[in-house]
């Protein structure tokens, strides 16, 4: 139960990563196509990664090593979003016409997923 919660978790957190990888393309280039392929591809590799990551690391890994590493990796996310992700948007973005509103609406989407598959 545990793997499909967090399955479906993470493909939900992949709709706001999406959206922050594609505003700053498209507002850069205007090109809605490089935006949405830019966005998509990043989103492709999670998955891959984590396969890999599994072949290696699946027999050494415990309950409190997810733990420390979900809350590192949580951590450097959020840094990546205030300090390069966002300012990048509001730089193409300077009348703040999608970039807030993105980010309230990823921000719904993720607590929404957290309430609604929460493990007891």
């Amino acid at each position: 139960r545990v793997g499909v919660v967090l399955a479906v978790a993470i493909s939900i957190h992949n709709i706001p990563e999406g959206l922050c990888v594609s505003l700053p393309i498209y507002f850069a280039t205007g090109n809605r196509t490089k935006a949405f392929l830019w966005g998509s591809l990043s989103g492709i590799f999670e998955p891959v990664a984590a396969f890999f990551g599994w072949l290696v690391l699946a027999s050494v890994m415990t309950p409190a090593i997810y733990a420390v590493l979900f809350g590192w990796i949580s951590g450097m996310m959020v840094m990546i979003c205030i300090k390069e992700i966002l300012p990048t948007a509001f730089r193409y973005d300077p009348k703040d016409t999608v970039v807030t509103h993105s980010v309230v609406a990823g921000m719904a989407v993720i607590a929404l997923s957290l309430v609604l598959f929460a493990v007891n």
